[in-house]
């Protein structure tokens, strides 16, 4: 779909000139800020040197005292504490850090993660009842459990004490747990909403040692497993979230002693390669996910908390052959709802989209929905059903919040959770219909025109003269880029295109552009097909960019990777 493009950010110019003076930058940096509500230097200086003494006190959280009391009790009664997660990057990396960790304080602990074909997502019965069969008196649910009123109440009934670990949206009534750590909680003083679940386990560990004395770089040893955790789950990468992925990546890259994420970045081929927040999103996650989504997520966790390295070598090989597998079904599932879409499209009609399939893997619906929602920029979700149930994933689109529209079709629904952009659900197959035709209403409700254009948004229009080494320097200092600090986009315009463009590798557009004396080499990926636009020796080319460094043959050069041209 075209694209929108908006400027975004303060357009005073005053105050650009005023920040760019005070921090001694060039004003597009300064705009840069701005557009981030960073106005003053103090602030600009925590945003470019963020650091974990940057963190907030732990027991801030509410029930933070009841579940650090707790653990003290067990670790010192010698009780079996189960680690219970999610089959996700977060889910995983929660776990592992949880178990490591504690191993060092000598704690008896097991993990446990259910198995996603058979049991689905969260705290389950299963999982409740093995706990129980286990011997384990706590369990810690790190990145779920905050809606899972009634697995507590069974686990309580058993004997065994469970403390949350979460970051989904709660429910009105909360599980009667020993404490239910969520930030998102109406009642939760806490000043950072958004941390991932990896973020709220690591609040617990960092209360934990404090209590007991214990050395606070035991704790942020692990700051990398929470960099990937977080990065993998797409949480706004401000406040907190910046401090600890930009403190994670910084010793992914530097000394990553564990002997597990040492195997994976060999399997993935990262060794030697600087990694930021889209190789995790794109090359290290997806590994570690695979297995969660094809099969025993159990696999991923050895990995993380391995000290043999040949085991952990054999296990990061299995992740790569998951991962390959995953991408196969990916493709056909992705294709085979295409089809389903675009043979009864109906843009005005179909506001939100709901396909349903027999036999789709639960495992790759989530990643194909998110496909969806990109290319047809609808709400999507996605259902296989299996008998007279069917299981499904949603994927949303900015400004619509899809956790309250699956709120407003809930009596249709078995269960649902999850956040703004994502969720999952259960449902019957013979409310599917009606469950569709809801979505679509409460879609259209709120769904506005405007809202169902794909916007680019811009940072600021500058000429290629005012990309110098020092703004280029200062640019990667915005890093790690995500949610709410995407890697900033600048516009600019009358370009004249230097010599034939070509395409290159799949469906990539290369081209170089010529602006005030200057020529810079330009590539955009997936945009072969607006190759039309591009007139050799014409000074009429409009693009929408951001500026990266690119390597060959031992060489670094300034490109400009396109997001959009006209």
């Amino acid at each position: 779909m075209e694209q929108k493009w908006v400027l975004e950010g303060p357009q005073n110019n005053a105050q650009v000139k005023q920040l760019a003076q005070a921090l001694d930058v060039p004003e597009i940096i300064a705009r840069l800020l701005l557009n981030r509500g960073i106005t003053t230097p103090e602030a600009a200086q925590r945003f470019f040197a963020p650091s974990l003494a940057h963190l907030y006190d732990p027991f801030l959280m509410k029930d933070m005292d009841r579940a650090v009391a707790r653990l003290v009790k067990a670790l010192r009664q010698r009780e079996r504490i189960m680690i219970y997660g999610d089959y996700d990057v977060d889910g995983i990396t929660s776990v592992s850090m949880t178990c490591l960790l504690l191993r060092k304080l000598g704690a008896d602990v097991v993990f446990y993660i259910p198995d996603r074909l058979r049991q689905g997502y969260g705290l389950s019965e299963v999982g409740v009842r093995e706990a129980h069969r286990r011997g384990a008196k706590l369990i810690i649910s790190v990145d779920c459990g905050v809606t899972a009123t009634q697995e507590v109440a069974l686990a309580n009934s058993l004997g065994v004490d469970v403390i949350i670990c979460d970051h989904h949206e709660p429910r009105t009534i909360l599980p009667e747990a020993v404490a239910v750590l969520d930030p998102k909680r109406p009642d939760c003083p806490y000043p950072f909403k958004e941390l991932a679940g990896v973020g709220v386990t690591f609040k617990l560990l960092q209360g934990l040692f404090a209590t007991l004395k214990q050395d606070p770089a035991l704790v942020e040893e692990f700051v990398d497993y929470v960099a990937i955790g977080s990065a993998a789950d797409i949480v706004p990468l401000v406040d907190e979230n910046r401090v600890l992925v930009a403190e994670g990546l910084k010793r992914l890259n530097s000394e990553p002693r564990k002997v597990g994420l040492q195997a994976l970045l060999e399997t993935a081929g990262l060794v030697g390669h600087e990694i930021g927040t889209g190789q995790v999103v794109f090359i290290i996650a997806p590994r570690i996910n695979a297995v969660g989504r094809m099969g025993d997520a159990l696999r991923a966790v050895r990995l993380l908390t391995t000290e043999v390295p040949q085991q952990a070598r054999n296990i990061a090989a299995i992740l790569e052959a998951e991962n390959r597998a995953r991408k196969n079904i990916d493709e056909e599932t992705f294709a085979q709802a295409v089809q389903m879409v675009e043979a009864d499209y109906d843009p005005a009609r179909d506001l939100a989209l709901v396909l349903a399939q027999e036999g789709w893997h639960p495992g790759v619906i989530g990643i194909v929905a998110s496909r969806l929602a990109e290319r047809f920029y609808r709400p999507t979700v996605m259902i296989t059903l299996d008998g007279e149930v069917g299981k499904g994933s949603a994927r949303s689109i900015p400004g619509f919040d899809l956790y309250a529209a699956l709120k407003q079709c809930e009596e249709l629904l078995i269960e649902f959770g999850g956040h703004k952009y994502a969720a999952g659900l259960t449902v019957r197959r013979d409310r599917i219909d009606l469950f569709r035709a809801r979505l679509r209403e409460v879609a259209g409700a709120c769904l506005v025109d405007d809202l169902l254009v794909p916007k680019l948004w811009v940072d600021g229009e500058i000429r290629l003269s005012q990309i110098t080494p020092k703004t280029f320097a200062l640019l990667k200092k915005f890093a790690p880029f995500g949610p709410q600090n995407m890697r900033p986009v600048f516009v600019s315009r009358d370009l004249q295109v230097v010599g034939e463009s070509r395409i290159v590798g799949n469906n990539h557009l290369k081209l170089k552009v010529r602006q005030d004396g200057i020529v810079i080499d330009a590539i955009g990926f997936n945009l072969g097909d607006l190759s039309y636009r591009v007139a050799p020796g014409e000074g009429n080319l409009d693009i929408a960019y951001v500026v990266e460094e690119n390597e060959f043959q031992g060489h670094r050069m300034l490109q400009l990777r396109l997001k959009d041209l006209r």
